[in-house]
């Protein structure tokens, strides 16, 4: 009996629509106006994709994204109020309706056998001119609702990138201005304050000497103390420092679009505006991208058309991203509601089947939680570099709520794993907040040499590798208390940033003896999981070149019967004894021999 009340409720839904369309084609002045709407629904539609082309080939689609993006969107309402509103005065202009109700307008839907009232019991039946308003406001409220759930995103976006925009501003403090300012930008901004007390590290002669001249405040200012930590403070020179710098960087952009537009770029030719593959970055691109490149100029027509679009192209998707779907679908439901469809009804009716498609689901819904809970917890996003537990070690490339895909470091191969299965997997995240890795370097020596002699070589070695590893923008690898840089008045490259545990470096440690050689080792801690395997290259050349200059010998890893003259041998290498004593004057031993048992 249950299942025939639900099969008849299922009826009548249908009956519902299908009445609708007997409505339509009972009355022709009906079918006139819907004629006349259809009409208008597809000038709507081109009338809003030629607005929108056009928009996306002005300036102010590239200067101001969000406001265009903004103005695109809810241009849709705009036409839908016209259309109806041109509807609803047809209608009255030529009173189509009047005498065509039908004749059993108020008669109310019939019950069913059993007694029951039919679905929308006690509702009239609607007269042509009710049924094509419904129709009209429905379709109005669709056009609202699809504007209103793209448009939140656009809001949200907004403010998302504004947080980055200030961001950005806290980094530019930071360098104390960036390399495509106008002029030292940063110094008209803000001035420094010179501390009132002489800082550790400096002697009152030394802090007072450079307080006299122009050269040594701004040595001053650049100068951080062994603990990493700035000297002095800065007076604001204007009202709103932030405002006055995003005025600069609008100028910078405005000058890069202009260059891209007159030909006046590297590309050597006008680059069009609104093209499929992006030939000119918007504003928030164009930030984007100096962002990801450390803030270093953006060079105008120096990268092909669609570059930043294929870059992002296998991005997961945003939730500002998926937020219109449901926005939009929940307005469906609303409507399909207000039709008199009962929502209860349609989901039991359908509870049979969605139990099959879940069960066939299952491990795809998995899937789809576990890439929820990754996100949410964020133990790993793209770009990071993992260890899982089954011993492959890559960067994360892409996680979709499927499957997830990690690069091999060389390039060499991907893995693609299950969301599900990296939940309960056990991951190593090198690059999770505290990004320090060590970059260990093993050597043997010969029993001849002197350990502490040793340990005061590899100590230079250590700080010598400090200073002199970089990657191709010339930042340091290793991370240190403070940056090298500062030492000839120089901006930081940014190595003496982010140290958020105390750490003393280079180690040096003496670890055995072995059969033919005394076993040091000599670590620096580096920026990030990559930069380790560069910096243990520099630090074997660096030894190579130091223990050849001091004559600190490599034995052979043979056992042979020894036949020399021990006693020749160790002449020659005290030759060089006092040399080697200097190093350790200068450069110390390390924590070597201070008795504090720490490894």
């Amino acid at each position: 009996m249950a299942e025939d009340e639900i099969i008849g409720a299922v009826a009548g839904q249908t009956d519902a629509f299908q009445n609708v369309f007997q409505l339509i084609a009972s009355s022709e002045a009906l079918q006139i106006a819907f004629t006349v709407l259809v009409i208008g629904i597809i000038g709507i539609v081109l009338v809003y994709r030629f607005f929108s082309n056009w928009v996306k080939t002005q300036k102010f689609n590239y200067v101001r994204p969000h406001l265009s993006r903004f103005v695109r969107v809810g241009v849709l309402p705009f036409f839908a109020i016209i259309l109806i509103t041109s509807m609803n005065v047809y209608i009255q202009s030529f009173d189509l309706f009047n005498e065509e109700m039908l004749p059993n307008s108020e008669k109310l839907i019939a019950t069913n056998a059993d007694g029951g009232m039919a679905i929308g019991k006690n509702e009239r039946t609607l007269t042509p001119a009710e049924t094509f308003s419904k129709i009209l406001n429905s379709i109005n409220i669709l056009v609202i609702g699809y504007s209103i759930a793209h448009l939140i995103p656009i809001i949200i976006t907004k403010r998302t990138k504004s947080d980055l925009e200030r961001e950005d501003f806290e980094a530019w403090k930071d360098m104390r201005g960036f390399l495509d300012d106008d002029g030292d930008l940063f110094h008209k901004f803000f001035k420094w304050v010179p501390p009132k007390k002489t800082p550790e590290d400096i002697s009152d002669e030394d802090f007072e000497n450079n307080l006299k001249t122009e050269d040594g405040r701004r040595f001053l200012e650049e100068f951080r103390t062994t603990k990493g930590l700035p000297i002095g403070s800065y007076e604001q020179l204007v009202k709103d420092p932030f405002e006055e710098w995003k005025k600069s960087e609008r100028a910078k952009y405005a000058d890069y679009l202009e260059k891209c537009i007159s030909g006046d770029n590297q590309s050597g030719k006008k680059l069009r505006l609104g093209q499929e593959e992006e030939e000119v970055y918007p504003i928030d691109t164009w930030r984007e991208e100096k962002r990801l490149e450390g803030f270093e100029p953006i060079i105008p027509g120096g990268r092909p058309p669609g570059y930043a679009t294929r870059k992002r192209k296998n991005l997961p998707k945003s939730i500002s991203q998926i937020l219109p779907l449901g926005i939009f679908g929940a307005v469906i439901v609303g409507i399909v509601s207000w039709w008199g469809i009962d929502l209860i009804v349609l989901a039991t009716a359908t509870g049979g089947l969605a139990i099959g498609i879940g069960l066939a689901l299952q491990e795809t819904m998995q899937n789809y939680f576990a890439y929820i809970l990754i996100r949410k917890d964020k133990i790993f996003s793209e770009g990071e570099r993992i260890k899982l537990d089954t011993g492959y070690n890559g960067y994360v490339h892409k996680i979709t709520p499927r499957v997830t895909y990690i690069r091999d470091a060389l390039n060499e191969s991907f893995a693609i794993i299950p969301t599900r299965q990296l939940v309960n997997a056990q991951i190593i995240n090198f690059s999770k907040e505290i990004k320090m890795v060590p970059a260990l370097v093993d050597v043997g020596v010969s029993y001849l040499n002197d350990p502490k002699q040793v340990a005061a070589i590899l100590v230079k070695v250590g700080k010598r590798t400090m200073k002199e590893t970089v990657d191709n923008k010339g930042r340091h690898l290793v991370v240190q208390l403070r940056c090298p840089y500062l030492e000839n008045n120089k901006p930081s490259c940014g190595c003496d940033k982010d140290i958020h545990v105390d750490i003393s470096q280079p180690v040096v440690r003496f670890n055995k003896f072995n059969d033919s050689s005394l076993d040091f080792s000599l670590w620096l801690y580096v920026r990030d999981y990559g930069a380790q395997f560069k910096t243990k290259t520099e630090m074997r050349m660096i030894m190579y070149e130091e223990f050849k200059k001091y004559d600190v010998r490599i034995p052979w890893p043979i056992r042979t019967v020894y036949q020399g003259d021990e006693k020749q041998e160790q002449a020659e290498i005290n030759e060089l004894n006092e040399e080697r004593d200097r190093v350790i004057d200068e450069y110390g031993v390390g924590d070597i021999g201070r008795g504090s048992g720490e490894d």
